[in-house]
């Protein structure tokens, strides 16, 4: 028996002197060695609470080192690893605890106190992590802990990771990702992006999503790469750090901010070995404007919470923009009728379906979801609509669902129009994402209301209340009646195109 994640991502490191991290929160570097070491004091840690194979634990804390030695001490433990987004509120909280049946939830200190009820309720223990990861109650317990910790055996079908990913019905699902779709695909993608242990990457994207997290840091502990971990992206701090790393994995945003700085220059860059963007649209211009600034073509992929990473433009090859590469290794890609389920011929639109070892398990106590989304041969059911040109290149052309991507995270219109739809004078409401030049994408709404009875500073606080800031929507447009079809659809193509320029020229 073994443990496939543990021992393909970190086992190799065991002993490793060299620098694995360089923490800008603490100014502390931190070897492999010494990374794992926490690990496992952390998997003790969580153990001694009584935690077994395939329990669930839920954290929402800080980006810090001891936040990613607690994702290792899980799969070394054979815990159930939940990160969450850590702009969550107390209620969206409630409900990923609840679902997930978290054993163990892990907040700030400063949280701790409102969400002790909650913990209680649901028969969770709760302990603390601050911040920079160096106090707490889960800290302070792991360091007077052994650091061996004998790791527990799985296999490549056990669950090694849940993801929360919301559908339009507003409920979120659950993502559950196994132990051989994290470590197959960082094996590809270290592979395609050849990266090496000569790497250091910049890190500053959060790390409670796919792409910050199972991308990012699984990279460059399966290449044994050097990780500089920035709290946050801070563009004042990026440029001062370009010079001494050799790659860059970032959202859109990102990119379009450092052009917009004119120290950001060739002579910036020339260290540089790759630049890679993902979780948002990527506009042709920004691809076009970063060449001429700087030199380098950005290298765009395409992947999602239940797949990993699908596509990608090629490392050597034509980085081709507006398209998001080819499918890689071992990943097979189709454009399918959204009616018929039948493959369309080259150059057509229809909707992605992939399949391959990168395809996530289904979704957690939701056989009929997953019945829907994961086709008995394998193939999910992306939600994207794309095309295939005769090279092979991938295009994504928009969504067959109302999903918004801004600033790289994941929007569902029905949880906030429920929102809306509760508030004084709103008789009903749409959701939408328009482009927006930073975000890609951004949140409008779109409301039908009694201008008498409404108030839409009133709306926009009581959305602050219940939703993270990145699903508050940056505009709200009140009209007489929402387009529908003969159906009685809200046809939201039509608002789309309606508002496409708000924040466009």
């Amino acid at each position: 028996m073994s443990n496939p994640l543990y021992d393909g991502l970190f086992a190799a490191h065991e002993g490793k002197q060299t620098t694995f991290i360089f923490d800008s929160l603490t100014k502390s570097e931190v070897s492999y060695d010494a990374f794992l070491k926490q690990a496992s004091q952390y998997a003790n840690a969580i153990t001694q609470q009584g935690l077994q194979p395939g329990d669930r634990l839920a954290a929402q804390v800080g980006k810090s080192v001891s936040t990613l030695a607690l994702y290792a001490a899980c799969v070394q433990a054979g815990v159930v690893y939940l990160p969450l987004n850590t702009a969550y509120t107390l209620a969206e909280i409630d409900y990923f605890v609840k679902d997930s049946g978290a054993k163990l939830l892990v907040c700030k200190p400063e949280l701790a106190a409102s969400m002790a009820n909650m913990a209680k309720q649901y028969n969770a223990i709760l302990m603390t992590q601050s911040d920079d990861g160096l106090s707490g109650s889960l800290p302070d317990a792991a360091r007077s802990l052994p650091i061996e910790f004998t790791t527990v055996d799985r296999v490549n079908d056990d669950i090694a990771s849940f993801l929360y990913t919301s559908g339009t019905t507003g409920r979120s699902k659950g993502a559950m990702l196994t132990q051989n779709n994290l470590l197959s695909n960082s094996e590809t993608l270290k592979e395609a992006w050849e990266f090496t242990e000569e790497d250091v990457l910049l890190h500053a994207l959060p790390i409670f999503h796919i792409h910050g997290l199972f991308v990012a840091v699984n990279v460059a502990l399966k290449s044994g790469a050097k990780i500089i971990l920035e709290p946050s992206f801070n563009l004042d701090r990026v440029i001062e750090l370009l010079p001494n790393v050799t790659s860059l994995m970032g959202v859109p945003t990102f990119y379009t901010r450092l052009l917009n700085d004119e120290r950001f220059n060739r002579a910036l860059t020339q260290h540089m070995r790759l630049f890679i963007s993902g979780s948002a649209p990527l506009l042709s211009e920004t691809h076009v404007q970063f060449e001429q600034r700087t030199g380098h073509r950005i290298l765009e992929r395409y992947g999602m919470t239940e797949t990993n990473m699908n596509t990608s433009n090629p490392y050597r090859g034509e980085r081709r923009a507006g398209t998001v590469g080819f499918p890689l290794p071992n990943v097979e890609l189709k454009i399918t009728d959204p009616v018929t389920g039948d493959t369309l011929p080259t150059g057509e639109i229809g909707q992605i379906e992939v399949r391959g070892p990168n395809v996530f398990k289904g979704y957690w106590n939701m056989p009929e979801k997953t019945a829907e989304e994961l086709r008995s041969n394998g193939y999910f059911i992306t939600g994207d609509l794309g095309t295939i040109d005769e090279e092979g290149y991938v295009s994504i052309v928009g969504r067959n669902k109302d999903l918004i991507i801004s600033g790289g995270y994941n929007i569902y219109p029905k949880e906030i129009e429920l929102i809306l739809d509760e508030q004084p004078g709103v008789v009903e409401s749409a959701i939408i994402g328009v482009p927006h030049p930073d975000f890609g994408e951004t949140v409008v709404g779109v409301l039908v209301a009694d201008e008498k009875l409404v108030d839409l500073d009133k709306i926009q606080l009581a959305v602050k209340d219940a939703l993270a800031r990145f699903k508050h929507p940056r505009q709200l447009v009140v009209i007489d009646a929402l387009p529908r079809n003969t159906m009685g659809k809200v046809q939201k193509n039509i608002l789309r195109e309606t508002y496409k320029g708000l924040f466009t020229h």
